[in-house]
Order: structure tokens, then sequence, then C-alpha cells
């Protein structure tokens, strides 16, 4: 049968208004700076712009473009990651980011190479990708 609709009084014109984006909303503070995270893996991109404190102020990811799969962990859909966080810092007023590579992933440049498409200045660009210092443990000897 299906829900039945209730309509309370004052909602009839209500229907064509729809909320405007969520990156309007975030257009409130004007930011001249920021640092941009990016981690790259094999499997996905995810990219974050903070404020020079670090709070967050907008992220983006391959997997929540639409990618799917293997697809995630390509360039491509990491360049498309960079540039729509480039047009979410254009919206805040950001000119100028500092720029923070982790992981190994191949979306490590191209994340930056679209952000940076939109006008927007690198100021520094910083790889903290963890390495390990002594390796795996060693398989334990074999008992016959």
């Amino acid at each position: 049968m299906g829900k039945k609709r209730i309509v309370k009084k004052g909602e009839e014109g209500q229907e064509g208004k729809e909320k405007a984006p969520a990156s309007v909303a975030t257009a409130k503070k004007r930011y001249e700076a920021g640092i941009l995270f990016v981690e790259s893996t094999y499997n996905n991109t995810k990219v974050v712009l903070t404020d020079p404190k670090g709070n967050t102020l907008a992220w983006s990811s391959s997997g929540a473009l639409g990618f799917k799969g293997a697809k995630k962990g390509t360039p491509f859909a990491a360049a498309k990651v960079g540039e729509t966080l480039a047009a979410k810092a254009a919206l805040m007023g950001v000119r100028e980011v500092a720029v923070v590579i982790k992981g190994v992933g191949s979306g490590r440049e191209s994340a930056v190479r679209g952000f940076v498409s939109k006008s927007i200045g690198i100021s520094s660009i910083k790889d903290v990708t963890p390495v390990p210092y002594n390796g795996p443990k060693a398989p334990k000897p074999r008992r016959v």
C-alpha cells in the first residue's frame, strides 16, 4: 500500500525550496592559509583541508566521489579528489596551503596536482610516511 504523506500547515509550498549545499554553509568563515593532508594508500586516497591550528575545514576521498574497488587507488581518482577539495577551499577564501603527504599509494602526487590546478598556492610540501626502522619480526626457526 505504501506510506501516506502527511502535510502539515505551512508546508504546502515548500516542495520547490531545497536546502543550500553543505559547501555554501562552510563558506561563512574566511581562511587565508591552511594545511592539506594527503593520505594515499594502495586502495584509496583521502585528502583533508585544515586551518593552521589543525581543525578540519573540508575533506574528500576517492570512495566519497563514487569510485569503487580498484579504481579508488588510481591517480585519476586522486586528481578528482584534489580538484573537488580545491573548489571547496576556494569558497572559503584559501589562497595558500602547506601540504603534508602520508602513504605510498599512486595518488600522492596527482592529488596535489589536482588541488593546485584551481590556482591555490603551495608554501611547503612535507612527507611524513612512516618508515619501519627494524622491519617485521623474523619467522621462528622450523622444527622438524
